[in-house]
């Protein structure tokens, strides 16, 4: 409230107007999911819909209980996550290096980057046989799938991050004598950092995406093997309270991320 002081009486209104609308946005939110949550509840109860196959939220809360009364939801829980954070951090760091590889190395790119087009559009899922066979029916595979989601996308988005710098200012550092490494420390990644925020927000749902569907392949363990197994023995309160787990989670993630997001604007400014 004291650096507002300093600021014009305008520029004071306009700073209220904003955390007065980012409360309304986030009233609204939280009013809609309110009121979801409660037409899918009433429906249930007076049986507009089958609760059997649709669930309610109430029977997902039971759900939820039973499965930490059991011991089970920690667990369940603590498998995929760790799977999808170990995938996410890999698949980031290296998407990341290649991408600077490709940058600095144009020959490289030229050679390299077709692939990499296929690769992304090469269904992972046609894979799985021969992930088993490499990797086993472990995490092992299910980090690996993850990775091999999340990858090529990240070094797609990086290395279009890194070609989109401006180019005035690469012909500016040029002309002042700076070298390769400088302008890629100076330049070159200082700019591709909405870039990297992007990645990182799409790698988010990669990733997850690779957990789980590692999961439905080789796991014996997580909320990919819950919803599996929920399918299989009709248990589908099982399966929403995976699913509604697994929303929370990837929330939490992606909330993450949009705070790392928060931290560096601030810090740019």
């Amino acid at each position: 409230m004291k650096n507002l002081m300093n600021y014009s009486q305008e520029h004071r209104l306009y700073v209220r107007n904003e955390k007065r609308k980012s409360i309304l946005v986030n009233v609204a939110r939280f009013a809609i999911l309110l009121i979801f949550l409660i037409i899918w509840e009433l429906s249930a109860h007076f049986e507009w819909i089958n609760p059997f196959i649709t669930s309610s939220p109430s029977r997902i809360a039971k759900a939820i209980v039973d499965l930490y009364q059991n011991g089970s939801l920690f667990y369940h829980v603590g498998t995929t996550l760790w799977e999808t954070l170990v995938g996410f951090f890999i698949a980031v760091f290296l998407g990341y290096s290649i991408a600077l590889l490709l940058w600095w190395s144009e020959a490289f790119r030229r050679i390299t980057e077709p692939y990499f087009v296929v690769l992304n559009a090469l269904p992972k899922i046609a894979l799985g046989p021969l992930i088993i066979i490499w990797c086993g029916t472990g995490s092992k595979a299910i980090v690996f799938i993850t990775v091999l989601i999340g990858l090529i996308v990240a070094i797609l988005n990086m290395l279009n991050g890194f070609m989109s710098t401006d180019e005035n200012k690469l012909l500016l550092l040029k002309s002042m004598g700076a070298s390769k490494t400088q302008i890629l420390t100076k330049l070159v990644i200082p700019s591709s950092l909405p870039n990297f925020i992007s990645m990182l927000k799409i790698n988010v749902g990669m990733a997850w995406i690779g957990s789980i569907m590692g999961e439905y392949i080789v796991s014996k363990a997580g909320i990919g093997y819950l919803i599996v197994y929920g399918g299989q023995v009709f248990k589908l309160d099982l399966v929403m309270s995976a699913v509604f787990i697994l929303c929370v989670l990837a929330a939490a993630m992606y909330a993450a991320v949009t705070l790392l997001e928060k931290l560096v604007i601030k810090n740019q400014k």
